[in-house]
């Protein structure tokens, strides 16, 4: 009891303290009333909707195409328009893959042929859905039929390719197996593909996912022998969405490329396996044991091949237009109707989905329902609010990116910023996106209460922070890919953030036949707490940016988090250069070859070119001039300003993220415009910042990264130039 009390009193004490503060971007006069609304918004949530809907919406499997997929559009357009919203659906129709022919077999030294499913687990209906279930492949692999020996290559990245060389093994006419994790699964197979491999097998090692993590399902939340990770291996870095329509909507008579002509289908066939169908590959290996940081979990010594492990791997699809379904639900704004908040989740999921992606997607409907509530009491929001639930996220972001190349004229004249979730659960807020939001998502995590601790989120999360060796600041990471962000801020340069929790609830879920309503109920959210935090923190900020005075935009943060990029790119290269020397020098001294074991096979390696010195003072400079711009701005008082000024002001800052994208894109996929963030070429999901001169040096393209650095100097200028005239509004 007395716990509880004290929790009582710090939930208290922090509404107390929250509500004598300001709010970024409001007066006094409107801060008071946005404090009250948003009091009222968090009172009206309720767990029990979450539970139920989650229930309706993960019954069956609804990938892209079935019926139940478009059942739960219908489903949850019914729900928009009874709380008041003008809500519609949205259909493209897009390529989509369906296994026909899945076999894989090992055909020497021994004999075994893979079983390709996941057993059904007793006490969990829902895994015995039999022929309902999508079996486990990898979507926009190519068809194929290849035999050859096979070769392991760790997590297939490019530093596993590195050690592959340095032990004088080539992959070229192999099939290589590589485990998940390391990066994003499509990297394996481009990488696999690039180095000559004619096939690519992925499995889920119990090391990173599976009984070295914990008990797997059912007794506990991690992958059991059987489970298999599905998803897209699309290349998206090149860019997302439908593969035949790069740029521009699938709508139904769109024009479209040829399977053959389309650059993000797969080169080579690839197939994702369990750790039970990998073992007996794996251990017919032979050759050099593997290095130390390569060995899994799996109860053999690890070996790299090639051969004598000769396997044979067939795959045929069925590839056809299916219907993608977004639902699209619009509360008119009360003031400012063509400022438009955007919200989304995907509804989409590659079998049932129960946390990814439906434990976001309930949250974000509970939002739009206690949202609807107030304006139907009168409480309107000021700007206007669009809530989206995206078709074909899995595949390869393909609703979202739709939606948005045929809106983007639209988009990039009225929406403010668009807000994403996905899978949620129990644990610590994690927040990506648009830096220059930073300030305004600070304040308001430190607004919420965590429901296990009784502080708020923000001071939670900075806990975590430091104890992992962090700092005290509410930082946002940056995006790179892997969610419907991607179209809004990489494509149509809209501010945008990603937000969710975990973080306690690890599990071997991810894309399998075991990721239903009763494995989420045991591990995940039990209660749906952190449904409602979620919903609470993603609510606040939609509410934040809808009812401002002046949009909550702050540049100092981001100008900070810019100037912390280029330090970076300018410690890299010179510890790029000094490696050179030293390896080099290395070389000289014949220390590699003495170095090594006499009765190991050597490769000598070649010397490194040298590093050039780069002229970075047109970027340096430029920060310079940014930062007394920014300073400037960021004293900008919003109740000293009339409505007319305000409004003029806000109708720049929505154009702040579209300064910092480039018409021509980044080199080699155009259809990425934005020059701060970008997933990486050879990362996938990870993100690379300032990514044209970031990678020109990575692939070591001195060129390229000079003309790189004029390209983001002009950019940062464009947005300098906006910053300067919104400063002369006063």
């Amino acid at each position: 009891m007395i716990q509880y009390s004290c929790t009582i009193f710090l939930m208290l004490f922090s509404v107390l303290t929250f509500a004598q503060d300001a709010i970024i971007g409001f007066t006094p006069e409107h801060a008071k009333k946005e404090i009250a609304l948003e009091k009222e918004f968090e009172n009206n949530l309720s767990t029990k909707n979450l539970d139920q809907w989650m229930q309706r919406l993960s019954a069956k499997p609804h990938w892209v195409g079935t019926q139940y997929g478009r059942q739960n559009a219908e489903w949850i357009q019914k729900q928009f328009k009874s709380w008041g919203y003008d809500t519609k659906i949205e259909t493209y129709q897009v390529l989509f893959p369906y296994p026909k022919v899945r076999q894989l077999e090992l055909k020497a030294p021994t004999t075994y042929k893979a079983h390709l499913s996941a057993v059904p687990i007793a006490g969990d209906s829902f895994t015995a859905q039999g022929d309902a279930l999508l079996p486990a492949y990898n979507a926009f692999s190519t068809d194929g039929d290849v035999e050859a020996e096979l070769v392991f290559v760790n997590y297939g990245v490019p530093k596993d390719y590195e050690e592959l060389e340095k032990l004088g093994i080539d992959v070229k006419g192999k099939i290589v197996i590589a485990k998940y994790y390391g990066s994003w699964r499509g990297i394996k197979p481009k990488l696999a593909a690039e180095h000559g491999a004619i096939g690519c097998i992925i499995y889920s090692d119990p090391k990173d996912d599976g009984y070295v993590r914990g008990d797997v399902y059912p007794k506990g939340p991690f992958k059991n022998k059987t489970g298999v990770q599905r998803g897209s291996v699309m290349d998206m870095p090149t860019y997302p969405g439908d593969v035949l329509t790069p740029g521009y909507p699938a709508t139904k008579n769109a024009k479209r490329l040829s399977r053959e002509e389309a650059p993000t289908i797969t080169e080579i066939p690839v197939l994702p396996i369990s750790y039970e169908d990998a073992q007996p590959l794996l251990a017919a290996l032979d050759g050099e044991v593997v290095p130390p940081s390569w060995q899994g979990g799996l109860p053999i010594t690890y070996h790299i091949g090639p051969g004598p492990a000769i396997v044979h791997l067939k795959l045929e699809f069925d590839w056809q237009l299916q219907p993608a379904h977004n639902v699209i639900a619009t509360l008119r704004g009360g003031e400012f109707p063509d400022q438009w908040v955007l919200r989304g989740n995907h509804h989409d999921a590659w079998v049932h989905g129960a946390n990814d992606p439906v434990s976001g997607m309930v949250a974000l409907m509970e939002e739009a329902r206690a949202i609807g509530e107030l304006a139907k009491k009168g409480q309107k929001p000021r700007r206007t609010l669009v809530f989206c639930a995206w078709d074909a996220e899995e595949p390869g972001l393909i609703g979202s990116t739709e939606w948005v190349e045929e809106h983007k004229a639209e988009l990039q004249e009225k929406a403010v910023a668009y807000i994403n979730t996905d899978g949620n659960s129990r644990g610590f807020l994690g927040v990506g996106g648009s830096h220059s939001l930073e300030a305004m998502v600070s304040e308001i995590a430190g607004e919420v209460i965590d429901p296990q601790t009784g502080v708020s989120v923000k001071e939670r999360k900075i806990a975590r922070d430091l104890v992992n060796g962090g700092n005290e600041k509410f930082e946002l990471y940056a995006l790179g890919s892997g969610s419907d962000y991607t179209p809004f801020i990489q494509h149509a340069g809209i501010a945008s953030l990603n937000l969710g929790f975990g973080g306690e609830s690890s599990g071997g879920e991810y894309h399998t036949i075991f990721d239903t309503y009763p494995h989420y109920k045991r591990f995940k959210d039990p209660e749906f707490e952190y449904g409602v935090a979620l919903a609470s923190t993603a609510g606040r900020i939609t509410l934040r940016l809808a009812n401002a005075d002046v949009l909550p935009f702050k540049f100092n943060p981001w100008h900070k988090t810019i100037s912390k990029y280029v330090k970076e790119i300018l410690k890299e290269i010179e510890t790029m250069r000094e490696k050179a020397e030293k390896h080099n020098d290395l070389i000289e001294k014949n220390a590699f070859e003495l170095a090594s074991d006499p009765r190991k096979p050597f490769v000598k390696p070649v010397k490194m070119k040298s590093v050039p010195f780069l002229d970075f003072s047109p970027l340096q400079n430029q920060m310079a001039v940014l930062n007394s711009t920014i300073e400037v701005f960021d004293q900008i008082d919003p109740s000293k300003l009339s409505r007319d000024q305000r409004n003029t002001l806000n109708k720049n800052v929505m154009k702040a993220e579209q300064a910092l994208t480039s018409v021509i894109g980044l080199p080699r996929r155009s259809w990425y415009k934005h020059q701060i963030y970008a997933p990486g070429f050879y990362t996938g999901y990870g993100v690379k910042t300032l990514p044209g001169v970031r990678e020109a040096i990575e692939q070591k393209n001195w060129k390229e990264a000079q003309e790189q650095i004029s390209v983001l100097s002009e950019t940062l200028q464009q947005l300098n130039d906006l910053i300067a005239t919104m400063n002369t509004i006063r």
